[in-house]
């Protein structure tokens, strides 16, 4: 059979349009704000192969990792129709614990598993020794409860023994089990609408069209490659430190051009730390895989045919591809950010004209966790956005969320209503934007009153270093951590910290400006 252009272009767009509509049942029937709020999830449909055939537009760091945890879950766990898989080991393709990952499979009336439909959502709280899920560890064993792939709803029955199991070892079970169940839920509507279109296009068409798209996705990619100089192009920055004692870990890239075909070599990077940015493998190809489809010009599904032409490389124990049991927690949000500037600034020395300056390259994660005054336990967890970098053509966005996350901010109405806190002060970060012949986006200032005790952990970057300009534009400015004790002493904290605080105390968030682009 061949592929008819139109379609392609209609299957291209059934096939996202159920990843979208899988997202809208989990947003709309989900329990934490930073699902329903924050849209911090993410929905795919994936091939026979668990290859992704199409996603919705949700967070790059969860999508281009999806299709590890999918390939982990079928291969160790055999399943029947009505089956589900949750997962959220790290080292099974996993990103970090808050990050549950459930998969469907779709037999249509075959054998085996002809499609699987999958989601991932990060949970505000699943264990640990921190509220939030998000701790200064030094161990995968301390940030939470480790799920291996195995079943969590058998013949369309959920696992009651399990899920009371996971939900004894979370802080707000109650939420979880919403917010599981939601994820449940966004599957099943998935699963109907494959059935749907395999009963209006037939099965062949529909498996046909499924690996047409992703065989599509690939030539395009290629081209898109081919617009790059061939060569080999070197690129170093680094991470602040890692929460404990290791500072200024670098991450090198060796990237090298040849013809339709990308070399990401991560081997000279750093060693993983005692510390919790360590990044597993998944992290660092969902980070190649975000970089490269931006540079896309066409309205091409992003798919597993994306990534055929990309190879990444990594040295087993190293700072981009840890090995178990290494801390992970701010692998995904944090070392994701970076290895994403590590990506653009070796770009940037084949394509200057097209490459914009780094962005904030942080995702200041913030969790506050603890019990109300009326006896309830709670867990907010949070990530903010901040400058953009400036390109040739245009000043960077200000106060947005950028590069491997794509989530909103709380509503302050959202938070204050659902927590023990209020916000004191929400506002651009005037002038925070590094200065060039087009300015760095600004950064925010996020500032939160505590209304009962609480334990607080940030994890963030761009403390230290700033995010680079180009063609000589100024740096962004750096981030900054403040804590104002309700005696009016006012601290400023490291880029990353755990502390208790007490009622009346306020933390404060500078987060970081983008880089400019070329001389004023």
């Amino acid at each position: 059979m061949k592929a008819d252009p139109i379609t392609l272009e209609l299957f291209k767009n059934r096939f996202s349009s159920i990843a979208q509509e899988m997202g809208v049942t989990l947003q709309r029937t989900s329990f934490s704000p930073n699902i329903k709020e924050r849209l911090d999830f993410s929905c795919a449909v994936f091939n026979k192969n668990a290859e992704m055939v199409a996603q919705a537009a949700h967070i790059p760091v969860h999508l281009g990792s999806m299709p590890l945890s999918v390939k982990s879950a079928v291969k160790t766990v055999d399943t029947d129709s009505g089956d589900m898989i949750i997962v959220n080991d790290p080292y099974k393709g996993g990103t970090h614990l808050p990050d549950i990952t459930i998969a469907a499979p779709i037999f249509l009336g075959k054998d085996s598993p002809q499609f699987y439909v999958a989601n991932r959502a990060h949970h505000s709280d699943v264990g640990g020794i921190s509220p939030g899920s998000m701790p200064l560890s030094t161990s995968l064993y301390q940030e939470g409860i480790i799920i291996p792939p195995i079943k969590i709803v058998e013949h369309g029955i959920i696992d009651k023994k399990l899920m009371k199991f996971f939900l004894n070892n979370v802080r707000t079970p109650l939420e979880r089990e919403g917010d599981l169940s939601s994820q449940i839920m966004a599957n099943i509507t998935g699963i109907k609408r494959i059935e749907e279109i395999v009963a209006k296009y037939s099965f062949d068409t529909t498996l046909f069209y499924a690996d047409a798209l992703n065989d599509y996705a690939e030539s395009i990619m290629r081209k898109t490659i081919m617009k790059i100089p061939n060569g080999i192009y070197r690129y170093v920055d680094s991470m602040d430190d890692d929460g404990q004692s290791t500072t200024d870990i670098k991450i090198k890239l060796t990237m090298k051009i040849a013809d339709d075909v990308a070399e990401l070599d991560f081997s000279d990077s750093d060693d993983q730390t005692r510390g919790n940015i360590n990044a597993v493998y998944a992290i660092t190809m969902s980070a190649a895989l975000y970089v490269f489809r931006s540079l896309v010009l066409q309205d091409i599904p992003t798919n597993s045919g994306c990534m055929r032409p990309i190879k990444v490389i990594t040295r087993k124990g190293s700072i981009v591809d840890a090995e178990f049991p290494s801390a992970v927690a701010a692998g995904n949000v944090e070392t994701s950010q970076r290895i994403v500037d590590v990506i653009l600034g070796a770009l940037s020395l084949s394509m200057p004209e097209i490459i914009p300056a780094a962005s904030q390259g942080t995702m200041n994660n913030i969790t506050i966790g603890g019990i109300d005054e009326s006896g309830k336990p709670f867990t907010y967890y949070e990530t903010i956005g901040g400058g953009m970098g400036a390109n040739n053509k245009s000043s960077g966005e200000s106060a947005i969320h950028s590069h491997m996350t794509n989530t909103l901010n709380t509503p302050i109405e959202a938070l204050e209503y659902s927590y023990p806190l209020t916000v004191t002060e929400y506002s651009i970060r005037k002038d925070s934007g590094g200065r060039g012949r087009f300015d760095g986006g600004d950064g925010l200032n996020r500032e939160i009153k505590l209304l009962s005790d609480a334990q607080i952990t940030v994890l963030s970057e761009r403390r230290k270093s700033a995010p680079y300009g180009l063609k000589g534009g100024d740096a962004g400015q750096r981030g900054k951590n403040i804590i104002k004790f309700s005696g009016q002493e006012q601290k400023e904290m490291p880029s990353k910290f755990n502390t208790n605080l007490k009622k009346g105390d306020i933390i404060r968030i500078e987060t970081p400006g983008g880089g400019g682009y070329g001389k004023k």
